[in-house]
């Protein structure tokens, strides 16, 4: 005859020492590996309490009833802060709201849509502001913290860490940002403005736009850029660049007439437009002339005609050289400011 055992099912008890019976022990972390984790929080949590308090959210409401925002984040004691140019574009009011709650009415300094930058300012004393670092001695892989109001949820914190230095990216205007900061630290619609933060709490960039669909892929406005810009906008209320008075595109130049005419790239800028009375008409250049050098430099397409363009261009004689027909032409230019 069998005989029918019955099964009594296993119970977990927990041993004298609190582990549990039959389950063998989870291994300890590493004492390195808590430093660390230790290190990196007390990092993000020491930024965030010194710098927290200067960033802001930015209320906009511009023309025929549109409204927007993003971030901001003060830079003095008395109230004047940092933003983004297309967060305040067309604003005909705007509202700044501090972490405190309380909300500000916000004027307008200076915007620069060409570097995405744009400074306000709002009445105050001794007001909560962030230190500006410098973006030269980043190196990829360093830390970084943002700090924002993405999708209205204020003073939202996110880490990551630099992902390249020396990306570029185009403004609204058309104009080439060079250089730009790439990140993978998480950003939303609302940052574009906030502050981008090293782990020693100094502000190294100003987030500007993400790729819409991709992760990881965040861009800001190195501060040393941001520097130069306040500079501008504080004692002038723009940035001054010059103005040639033309519309261009790139062209390649056939490699045999390169050669010929000893050319040390294959493209150059051709002129497609020239504006009557304006610096490039009165300097001589002709539709169709392509532009290969400016002021003794080589250049190959619009974005390195543009960066010659700085302020100290306007009212000074630039050479120019062009290649008309399968001839070289020297010509002269002087840009104005625009």
């Amino acid at each position: 005859m069998s005989t029918v055992q019955k099964k009594i099912p296993m119970q977990l008890v927990d041993d004298p020492v609190g582990r549990v019976s039959g389950a063998s022990p989870a291994p300890e972390p590493a004492p390195s590996d808590v430093e660390l984790l230790d290190a990196y929080s007390k990092a993000v949590v020491h930024v965030v309490e010194r710098v927290g308090p200067a960033v802001v959210g930015v209320a906009v409401r511009a023309g025929r009833g549109r409204a927007g925002g993003g971030s901001g984040v003060l830079f003095t004691p008395d109230g004047y802060m940092l933003t983004n140019a297309h967060v305040v574009a067309g604003a005909r009011e705007m509202r700044v709201t501090l972490t405190d709650g309380s909300e500000h009415t916000a004027t307008l300094v200076g915007t620069d849509p060409a570097t995405d930058l744009a400074v306000i300012r709002i009445e105050g004393t001794h007001l909560p502001h962030a230190e500006l670092g410098s973006s030269a001695s980043l190196r990829v892989g360093q830390l970084v913290v943002a700090i924002g109001n993405p999708l209205g949820f204020s003073n939202t914190v996110s880490a990551g860490v630099v992902s390249a230095l020396a990306r570029s990216m185009r403004a609204q205007d058309g104009r080439l940002i060079d250089p730009i900061l790439q990140t993978d630290v998480a950003l939303n619609p609302g940052n574009s403005g906030g502050p981008l933060v090293d782990s020693r709490a100094r502000v190294v960039g100003i987030n500007t736009m993400i790729i819409l669909g991709a992760q990881g892929l965040s861009f800001a406005v190195p501060v040393d850029t941001a520097r130069w810009v306040i500079g501008q906008l504080m004692t002038v209320g723009r940035v001054r660049r010059g103005y040639l008075g033309l519309a261009g595109q790139v062209r390649p130049l056939p490699k045999r007439l390169a050669r010929r005419l000893e050319l040390v790239a294959d493209t150059g800028v051709q002129v497609m437009q020239v504006e009557s009375g304006k610096p490039a008409a009165r300097g001589g250049l002709l539709p169709g002339d392509v532009i290969v050098a400016l002021d003794g430099k080589a250049v190959r397409n619009v974005d390195e005609v543009h960066r010659l363009l700085d302020a100290a261009s306007i009212d000074r004689k630039l050479a120019v050289r062009a290649v008309r027909g399968n001839e070289l032409v020297d010509l002269e230019v002087t840009p104005t400011e625009g």
